[in-house]
């Protein structure tokens, strides 16, 4: 606290490669891959942050994404899942049920453009609406619509609507689609999940979806266990296909 009701905020954060202490980065990073890190200050007059982040389009998504970091995560598949270095994020505080986020990514290149992205997000009671956009931000222009549903105490429901082109040329890319999940407890800890999303090229014609079912075992309130089948498809304008099919178990605990 530097001041009533002011902060300073602060966060460094790491992915871990254990297996092979490979994370195929090119810019020659192994073992260990920088993700959200960043200081910032927040208070009555809203958070801003300087760093590495998310941008706000993707944090839009919320957690309609089941398989997030897992094989079946929607960035095998949708633009617009960008982690973005050189940005300074906004957000307002709640106004009733609605806050917006807005974010500027600086290029380093001569000649290539800043990025921008933003979000409006609505919450309230079982119900969570956002509508993100970016520009130029990982060559992108993008729209994205987001819905998530608490139906019942058990039944979680979330879509999303994107559409992206390239940012100097659509004729290179012209994308757009959708995204559906849902999320079913059961008695005794368990939660089915289940998610499918599919996007065309108007460009090249090319199409992709993504498929995965899993299951939850909670172990502890911070803990769980988990298995799940994902398979991706690229399906090329010749009808030739690319699949990747992905069968995974693991445990997970928050610390």
């Amino acid at each position: 606290e530097l001041s009533e009701g002011l902060y300073a905020i602060y966060k460094v954060e790491f992915e871990v490669y254990i297996d092979d202490g490979d994370s195929g980065d090119k810019k020659g990073n192994d073992t260990f891959e920088l993700r959200n890190s960043y200081v910032g200050l927040m208070g009555s007059a809203g958070t801003v942050i300087a760093g590495k982040h998310d941008t706000p389009a993707k944090l839009a998504q919320k957690k309609i994404d089941l398989f997030n970091d897992l094989g079946g995560d929607i960035k095998q598949t949708f633009e617009g899942e960008n982690r973005e270095s050189n940005i300074v994020m906004y957000t307002t505080p709640k106004m009733g049920d609605v806050s917006m986020t807005a974010a500027w990514v600086a290029s380093e290149e001569d000649g290539e453009d800043d990025g921008v992205s933003v979000s409006v997000n609505y919450s309230a009671g079982d119900i969570y609406l956002a509508l993100a956009a970016d520009q130029d931000v990982d060559g992108q222009d993008l729209m994205r619509a987001v819905a998530e549903y608490q139906a019942t105490d058990a039944l979680r429901l979330g879509v999303m609507f994107q559409q992206n082109e390239d940012a100097e040329d659509s004729n290179l890319k012209d994308e757009s689609g959708y995204f559906v999940s849902a999320a079913y407890k059961l008695d005794g800890g368990y939660t089915l999940k289940a998610q499918y999303g599919e996007i065309e090229d108007d460009a090249d014609k090319d199409e992709e979806e993504t498929f995965s079912v899993g299951i939850d075992y909670k172990l502890a309130k911070k803990t769980k266990v988990f298995a799940y089948y994902t398979e991706n498809t690229d399906t090329y304008v010749t009808g030739d296909e690319y699949k990747v099919e992905i069968f995974g178990i693991g445990m997970e605990h928050k610390f």
